[in-house]
């Protein structure tokens, strides 16, 4: 129901120029007496505003408005006589004050429970933000503690596995250098193998010496062969080490990455600069592990590189073996065949001595043997004169006449010597002749005794410049490997 202008006033009053009360238009409203703080980027619903709006009326310029001079509001009589009956009781205006004042109440009492339930709310999230908060910062705390003992196990590793691939490359390069070392025996051992070659004759025998020449070149070669694959090996090995000390390093470099990350979000609180809102990022999971997977992958990378250090030095322990036992069968090798040579050398000395002095003997021989021809020679010739002596006495005989030809005693005596001097002559021949195939005998051992010294001395010749050559030999730190 509208109700316009002030009640009506009796008709005795008379009826008075007509006045209203002019409508009243609100000119402004009130802004807000409170405005909610919304999270950035965050779409929340309106928040809670007051629904009361006050009003300010203006009263209307009196050039547009008349009012009467006395000041009281013109009396607007209804058109109809009806609208008396709609005015309200008393006893509704007592109920509608009771209501109002109930419902005031009531809407006191329920924003009481409401500020004491919102301040209850207040606290008990403050209280869960900051347990909340302090869990994270001890879980952080817990993270940064299992994130250093990881980097403590990985540092502590990498620095053994650094220790042990430097002590591999170590054995490595005593590998190399030792088999570098035997190049120059193996040399002399086959340059004496070589000059041996070059003796002559009867000398140019399979003896000791070339036999140990022989093993001691097999001796040599099979060692750089065993230290040179080994050497290989180690090399081998020594890839899978760098490979270990990749991953561990990697896994570090990310320990430290993540440890400092941890710090500084350990760090922050409600009061630091660097904070900032990240929507969404709750709901983003980038996570590539769990605690079990995360730690695991570091034990493994541990294991791994334990696993690469104990081959290491297994490889080592393996290589310091073989260099020992390869060093001393190459120095018992080296010594054996300098005894050869020795035992050789000693050998043909003598046997060149004696065929010296045996030339020495056989030149004495000659000498007389040329003497003793020279003799029978003169011999032979003397005896040819008394031959011809009594031949010509029984030629001279033969010429006496007839009966006179008689074989006397002379005649018996002159024949007897002309066989027996004959004899002798023919004695004295073979004599000869055997003298002289005896010289030639002698002459021909003298060429060959000449030629067996100038042989044994080429022999000796050899065998000295093959000492002379092996006179320098690795020593055994430098067949270890160590120079």
């Amino acid at each position: 129901m509208e109700f316009l202008g002030t009640t009506q006033v009796a008709s005795y009053c008379g009826r008075r120029k007509g006045c209203l009360f002019p409508d009243l238009a609100p000119t402004s409203t009130t802004k807000d007496t409170y405005r909610s703080y919304c999270l950035p980027g965050y779409c929340y619903l309106n928040s809670w505003r007051p629904s009361l709006l006050h009003k300010v009326v203006l009263v209307p310029d009196s050039s547009n408005k008349e009012f009467n001079s006395t000041g009281r509001p013109p009396t607007v009589l209804p058109a109809l006589h009806s609208s008396l009956h709609a005015r309200y009781s008393t006893r509704d205006w007592h109920h509608a004050n009771v209501v109002q004042l109930k419902g005031s109440e009531a809407s006191r009492c329920c924003a009481g429970r409401l500020n004491a339930d919102s301040m209850r709310l207040m606290q008990n999230k403050d209280q869960l933000t900051y347990l909340m908060q302090e869990d994270s910062r001890r879980s952080l705390g817990e993270r940064i503690t299992n994130i250093d003992f990881w980097r403590s196990e990985l540092i502590y590793e990498l620095e053994c596995l650094l220790r042990e691939t430097q002590a591999l490359e170590t054995a490595k390069q005593q590998l190399e250098c030792a088999a570098d070392a035997l190049q120059r025996p193996l040399k002399t051992a086959l340059e004496c193998l070589y000059h041996r070659e070059m003796r002559k004759g009867i000398d140019l025998v399979h003896d000791d010496v070339e036999k140990n020449l022989i093993k001691e070149v097999d001796a040599f070669k099979d060692c750089q062969e065993i230290l040179t694959k080994l050497a290989q090996k180690i090399n081998q090995q020594l890839g899978t080490n760098r490979d270990a000390q990749h991953a561990l390093e990697q896994d570090l470099s990310d320990k430290n990455t993540a440890c400092f990350i941890d710090e500084k979000c350990f760090n922050l609180n409600n009061t630091s600069n660097s904070i900032n809102f990240y929507h969404g990022v709750e709901k983003t999971d980038g996570t590539v592990s769990v605690p079990e997977t995360w730690a695991k992958f570091s034990e493994d990378n541990i294991r791994c590189s334990q696993h690469a250090r104990a081959n290491s030095a297994k490889l080592r322990e393996e290589a310091e073996v073989r260099l020992e036992s390869k060093s001393e069968e190459i120095w018992n090798h080296f010594i054996s065949t300098n005894l050869a040579f020795n035992n050789r050398i000693a050998e043909v000395a003598d046997a060149k001595n004696k065929l010296q002095a045996q030339l020495g003997k056989i030149l004495q021989e000659i000498f007389q043997t040329e003497d003793t021809i020279m003799l029978l020679e003169r011999a032979i010739k003397a005896k040819e004169y008394p031959l011809k002596v009594a031949q010509t006495r029984l030629e001279g005989r033969t010429r006496r006449p007839n009966i006179e030809l008689c074989c006397d005693a002379p005649q018996l005596q002159l024949i007897t010597e002309v066989y027996t001097t004959d004899d002798t002559l023919q004695a004295l021949k073979r004599r000869l002749q055997e003298a002289r195939d005896n010289l030639q005998m002698l002459v021909l051992n003298k060429s060959n005794l000449e030629h067996e010294i100038s042989v044994k001395a080429n022999s000796f010749f050899i065998d000295k410049k093959c000492m002379d050559m092996r006179k320098v030999f690795p020593s055994t730190p430098r067949l270890i490997g160590y120079v």
